[in-house]
């Protein structure tokens, strides 16, 4: 079997999109909750004294993945951050922790809202409120475990038959961290029943999330009728009905008490005679929680996006992605797959994700954009509202600058954003909400001081706008002067409305969400960032400083401060940078280009020289990853303590949690000795181990082979071989040449895209149905309402396209239905209650 068809055949993606917004209200007796429109009628029962700071995390099972800001001094806090990010291990909770932040002691956690995996569909895509939970050590479980079981039945020397348990602990996976620390796991192994409880343990394991115990345990289940020694059990034949099998997870405390780590229980009554092996889901205690209150401790409103992609070998996708790809030749652009595909999404913008990715990776985009705009303006009467609603059209140029613009937005935005938060000064200038002892006068002068540097780097920045971005730009601009060839100002709002209004505004306002900052500003420095963003997007707006736009403004207070802006420079740069942006012609910049900035971040880097006790010790670093070198630093904003050329960069793998008992570790591999590096967390790591595959895949001297632990005590752990120069012993994971700047799996994307078209099958079929009734029998049409929401242009073509699709859509459902058939087929499950956990690659 081809190597690709295999990996490709397991491979598993998981997307969690998290937009999460708290509040909450306090009585003095318990916690009341209710939705925020309800605040007003109930702020009488707040308790105005016990002001509180506070944060949410993001757990997968038990470990954190991600944290929020600290909302400080209040009672009803308000979040409303957006975390995007892959799932790259199996787990089976995603979980959400509030915490009160305190200064001198550790964090209380308030409580939890956790989401079984299987139930994440149920609320995918909705707003939901959820109670909060008590958080109670009995329930905070995650990991598994291996377990053999079997039921023998042995002959005594009498003749007579008895029965004999026999309970083979293997290993476990997955057990969570304590106190940061992988733990020290044991089990207990017990035979319980009405009237017995036969309790047997393994020995200790030292510093692991991964234990291996391998170690069998036998208990009697039922005697021979010839045995007489008396015993405090006294177990029939029929008893066997009421045994089970119990094992428990415990973390050894040593010299404190030990803590629960989950359990599993399984029936004697199932084995019969049987040989039974399975992974089973560690659970949490039966009796946890339940003498606490779960009425009184708020509720958290979160909006989750999650999906699981079942990604077959890429030929499978062939006829799909070949609709799809043509579709910018598609006469009309609606009777073309990309177009449909958007016309049946219930959002568009679940359509425009997969479809803007895939068009991209197979350089088919600009084309495609250019089409749908042209159609977008044939609905277009005034020039001045040109490209301004939620189409098809705008969605696919805003998504394409999402992607394509990162590094443009860092290198134009980033200096001047982070001093703006890192030195506020007062911007607000609407006497409502000026403060006591703020000066109008000084406040304008600040924000006219932010809005010229914002203004000034934007309009100096087209050197670094992206060719893609160029080009779309381009496209745009003609078509709009072809649509209204009277107005010579359109040419230049159709860029504009792109480039300043939803790209640079939206920056300015949101610069977490566009990775510019870590976290999401404070409320005053929030207020300066809108008040520039408002003041970008009209100084943006071709032709905006006039007397007649002035007097549109809606606050009095925006229509004064612009008043000191009619110079006829702003408008001249701004004709200039538009230019620049929607030209075609190269942009060689001038001297040596800047390094590209892809990502950064605190993680913790084993000693590569100095010892500890003999000991080579752990530091934490801050990591730095350009196009040009992978760099790490004592605190951010110093110097390099050590610096790779990113050309010398050989191999990034995974470590072995083995090698260090330390958990979400990974090595790179360089000319000297390899840089072992231990991220935060699972998300973390998969991340920069990404990150830096991608940069380092056309690397010429790239190694095939790699070990994938570390050499200690002078030997490979992996392959225990001798000399530390020798060639791995593992084939290393990400060895094929990319040429693509942007990482795209197609293959993924298209397997999106297909899901999309099964969940709206149903509307397939209704689109089919109208364009059947008009292009054939051009009689009695349907009802309006069964086909007045989609774009039929040309009725034959997309009736045709729609056949294209749905007999596509059918072959690939079948070939899933095949896989599911193999996979489950080749799994083993345990109980009902706790199933085995499939391999997720």
């Amino acid at each position: 079997m081809h190597s690709e068809w295999k990996s490709k055949f397991f491979e598993h993606s998981k997307t969690v999109t998290l937009l999460y917004l708290l509040f909450w209200k306090f009585s003095p007796a318990i916690f009341m909750v209710f939705l925020f429109f309800l605040f007003t009628d109930d702020a009488k029962h707040l308790v105005p004294n016990k002001m509180r700071d506070f944060f949410c995390t993001i757990n997968l099972d038990q470990e954190e993945v991600f944290r929020t800001q600290v909302v400080e001094k209040s009672l009803s806090p308000y979040f409303g951050e957006e975390f995007y990010f892959e799932i790259p291990r199996t787990f089976q909770w995603l979980s959400f922790y509030i915490y009160d932040k305190s200064v001198l002691q550790k964090d209380l956690r308030i409580g939890k809202v956790s989401i079984k995996k299987e139930d994440l569909c149920n609320y995918t895509g909705k707003e939901n409120w959820f109670m909060l939970q008590p958080v109670d050590s009995n329930s905070e479980v995650q990991g598994k475990v291996h377990l053999e079981l079997k039921l023998n039945e042995l002959i005594t020397d009498n003749g007579s038959v008895c029965q004999q348990l026999v309970v083979h602990i293997k290993e476990c996976h997955g057990l969570p961290l304590i106190n940061g620390q992988n733990c020290d796991p044991y089990a207990t192994v017990s035979l319980v029943g009405p009237s017995r409880n036969d309790q047997k343990k393994t020995k200790v394991k030292k510093k692991t999330s991964n234990p291996q115990f391998n170690e069998t345990f036998y208990f009697e289940v039922t005697r021979s009728s010839s045995y007489t020694k008396k015993s405090q059990f006294q177990v029939e034949e029929e008893d066997i009905e009421k045994l089970e099998v119990r094992v428990d997870l415990w973390n050894n405390g040593n010299l404190v008490q030990d803590i629960f780590l989950g359990e599993i229980k399984v029936p004697v009554k199932v084995l019969r005679n049987d040989s039974f092996q399975a992974w089973y889901l560690l659970q949490p205690r039966e009796n946890g929680n339940k003498s606490s209150k779960t009425d009184d401790l708020g509720s958290l409103r979160l909006n989750i996006c999650y999906t699981e992609d079942c990604v077959l070998p890429s030929e499978y996708y062939t006829s799909l992605r070949n609709l799809l790809l043509k579709s910018a030749d598609v006469q009309p652009i609606s009777a073309s797959a990309a177009y449909i595909l958007s016309e049946v999404c219930r959002d568009k913008y679940d359509a425009v994700l997969p479809l803007v990715r895939l068009l991209l990776h197979h350089h088919k985009l600009v084309p495609f954009v250019a089409a749908v705009a042209e159609l977008d303006l044939k609905d277009t009467q005034e020039a001045n509202t040109i490209f301004r609603g939620n189409t098809l059209a705008t969605r696919c140029v805003d998504e394409m600058m999402k992607i394509v613009g990162k590094h443009y937005l860092k290198v134009t935005l980033k200096p001047v954003i982070d001093e703006i938060c890192e030195s506020p000064k007062p911007c607000e200038i609407d006497p409502i909400k000026l403060r006591e002892g703020d000066n109008v006068e000084i406040n304008m002068e600040n924000l006219r001081y932010y809005v010229d540097k914002v203004f000034r780097e934007i309009v100096r920045s087209s050197i670094s706008c992206p060719t893609l971005m160029c080009d779309v730009f381009y496209s745009l601009r003609h078509l709009a002067a072809k649509r209204f060839p009277n107005d010579p100002h359109v040419q230049y709002s159709a860029v504009s409305s792109f480039v300043f209004l939803r790209f640079f505004a939206v920056a300015v306002v949101s610069p977490h969400t566009f990775h510019l900052r870590p976290h999401h500003p404070d409320a005053q420095t929030s207020r300066t960032l809108t008040l520039i963003s408002k003041a970008i997007q009209t100084l943006g707006s071709w032709g905006s400083l006039t007397k007649t736009k002035l007097s549109s403004f809606k606050e009095t207070f925006m229509c004064e401060f612009f008043k000191t802006f009619q110079e006829e420079t702003f408008t001249e740069s701004v004709k200039k940078f538009l230019d620049d942006v929607s030209s075609t012609e190269s942009k060689e910049p001038s001297g040596v280009s800047e390094p590209v900035h892809l990502k950064e971040g605190e993680m913790y880097k084993r000693a590569q020289g100095r010892t500890r006790i003999g000991k080579k010790n752990f530091k934490k670093r801050w990591f730095c990853l350009t196009s040009r070198e992978f760099t790490y630093h004592k605190q951010q904003d110093k110097e390099p303590i050590f610096t790779i050329p990113i050309k010398n960069i050989l191999a990034v793998e995974k470590l072995d949690e083995s090698s260090f008992n330390k958990k979400n570790m990974f090595q790179v591999l360089h000319g000297e000795k390899p840089l072992y590096i231990q991220a935060n967390n699972c998300v973390e790591a998969s991340e920069w181990i990404e990150a830096l595959c991608r940069v380092t895949r056309c690397n010429q001297k790239r190694l095939s082979f790699y070990h994938p632990s570390a050499f200690l005590n002078g030997n490979w752990l992996c392959c225990k071989a001798t000399i530390e120069s020798s060639e791995g012993c593992a084939r290393c994971t990400a060895d094929v040449p990319a040429d693509t700047q942007i990482e795209i799996d197609g293959d993924r994307e298209t397997e999106r895209i297909y899901s999309l078209f099964t969940i709206n099958r149903s509307k397939l079929q209704k689109l089919e149905e109208a364009c059947g009734s008009i292009a054939v029998y051009q009689g009695p049409r349907k009802e309006p309402d069964d086909y007045s929401n989609f774009t039929i242009e040309d009725s034959v073509a997309t009736f045709h396209t729609l056949q294209q699709i749905i007999d596509i859509v059918e072959k690939l459902n079948e070939s899933h239905e095949k896989y599911q058939k193999k996979r489950s087929s080749s799994a083993k499950y345990g109980s009902e209650e706790n199933p085995i956990v499939g391999k997720v690659s």
